[in-house]
């Protein structure tokens, strides 16, 4: 590459109460081919204090994209999706469902939400990582994402 060409940085929020899961997923992405800035909250107001720059997240970047745990403490993931969604100011935002839930009613209700992809968290290591990896192709590499502001 020359140094005519910058790399976006593609901000990432993962919204994660599994510091294994969150270990695993900045894993995956540190050994990205594309500049990526993760940033990790472990509930769901802090999601949200996060997304609106509350206290303790003045300063936070906005995502282009985030990935959000449905089973959180405080504010569980369902709640945080309907609230992105009912924003004008974040609604734009795609926001991937990663969960371990399989059930048919958090499918459809993440989705009736207008979450813009559900994915069941695979439970062994690679298939995991590879999960990550897919995730960061489709989104960040194929997928035209909407401007910061607008």
């Amino acid at each position: 590459m020359n140094g005519n060409n910058l790399v976006k940085s593609i901000t990432i929020l993962l919204v994660e109460d599994n510091p294994g899961d969150a270990d695993l997923a900045r894993e995956a992405l540190e050994g990205s081919k594309l500049n990526n800035d993760l940033h990790v909250v472990d509930d769901g107001e802090k999601a949200m204090a996060f997304l609106r720059r509350g206290q303790g997240f003045e300063d936070a970047p906005r995502p282009d994209l985030i990935l959000l745990d449905l089973n959180l403490p405080r504010k569980d993931g369902r709640e945080v999706l309907a609230e992105i969604k009912a924003d004008l100011n974040l609604k734009r935002i795609p926001v991937v469902i990663l969960t371990t839930s399989r059930a048919e009613e958090d499918v459809l209700r993440t989705y009736n939400l207008h979450a813009n992809c559900y994915i069941t968290k695979p439970i062994d290591l690679h298939q995991f990582l590879h999960v990550v990896k897919s995730i960061e192709d489709f989104w960040l590499s194929i997928v035209v994402l909407p401007p910061a502001e607008g």
